[in-house]
């Protein structure tokens, strides 16, 4: 059973960057596609980005695309979101999450606790 720990939320301004990390721990990280939600407050969690299990296939919601970019590097059980020219919309608790079956992780694969981000205008 895989464990994900994120980091790298915090403020930033409007126009700003921000790379957020997670770790991954307790499994075989290939075998896990991986992906990035988020939940800004009063809002339900939606799908941010998603990467296949060897980083060679990423997908990312419309109001992203363009400004951040998903990785992943395997020898460091490690996937990333770089996060450019953010907005004060991006602001919320970003989540990673993993699935061995799904190409987007539902509610019942792993997640991990979750990292602020906000954006000030």
């Amino acid at each position: 059973q895989v464990q994900l720990v994120e980091s790298g939320g915090g403020l930033v301004q409007a126009g700003g960057s921000l790379r957020l990390s997670c770790v991954a721990s307790g499994g075989t990280f290939t075998d896990y596609n991986m992906a990035w939600f988020r939940q800004a407050p009063g809002k339900e969690r939606e799908f941010v980005a998603t990467i296949n299990w060897s980083g060679s296939t990423t997908y990312l919601t419309n109001s992203v695309k363009g400004r951040f970019t998903m990785s992943r590097i395997n020898a460091k059980n490690t996937v990333y979101l770089q996060m450019d020219s953010l907005k004060p919309e991006d602001t919320a608790v970003y989540y990673c999450a993993a699935s061995e079956s799904k190409v987007v992780p539902a509610e019942n694969d792993y997640w991990g606790q979750g990292t602020q981000v906000t954006v000030s205008s």
